[in-house]
């Protein structure tokens, strides 16, 4: 009885209380509660570049070899499928058929997935297939984000590989891989 005492005197010194702790108040404070968790998640959320190119396996050597990127995480918004809405997330293998198997799955969403690299502290690359070969059957890697192409150019240059600007608006150059391939490097402009 002295808690229903307690809480009535609240409620009667500050006469605002009994609409905060009312259903429409408790769910305000929720929605608010929700609101700043998804403001903290998203802000937190490392800055993702993606950068598409004509042969993974080539852009693997060049990044994990030549510039020694390292192997990033899939950042957890990524978890989430947005990128269902633009069409292009992988098959889900609980919707596959019996016969196709699992292993066929992974591998299929992996494909799909690309390649996750570090490039500075909140900043991460993320490249893809889907690039045409440039001039002379060129490997090319087309990004539509300048400062991605700016960061790869910054390392390229810190690891004294062989390389060629051959335009700056929009960013194009061309860097020479330890096989002798050279690799486009090119901005789209939007």
């Amino acid at each position: 009885m002295t808690f229903i005492a307690v809480t009535s005197s609240l409620i009667a010194a500050f006469p605002g209380l009994d609409s905060l702790f009312s259903t429409q108040g408790v769910m305000v404070l929720l929605l608010a509660a929700y609101a700043v968790a998804m403001w903290m998640f998203l802000t937190s959320a490392p800055k993702v570049y993606t950068m598409m190119v004509s042969d993974l396996e080539l852009a693997k050597q060049l990044y994990e070899g030549m510039l020694n990127l390292p192997a990033a995480e899939v950042p957890l918004h990524y978890y989430y499928n947005y990128e269902q809405s633009l069409g292009t997330a992988g098959i889900d293998p609980l919707y596959l058929s019996p016969s196709m198997g699992r292993s066929t799955a992974v591998q299929q969403r992996n494909n799909q997935d690309g390649l996750w690299y570090q490039l500075k502290k909140n900043t991460q690359l993320h490249v893809i297939s889907g690039a045409s070969l440039g001039d002379k059957n060129r490997q090319r890697h087309v990004c539509f984000d300048r400062d991605c192409l700016e960061q790869v150019l910054l390392r390229v240059q810190t690891r004294n590989l062989k390389y060629k600007i051959r335009q700056e608006r929009p960013l194009n150059f061309l860097v020479k891989d330890y096989d002798g391939n050279i690799i486009e490097m090119a901005e789209v402009s939007s």
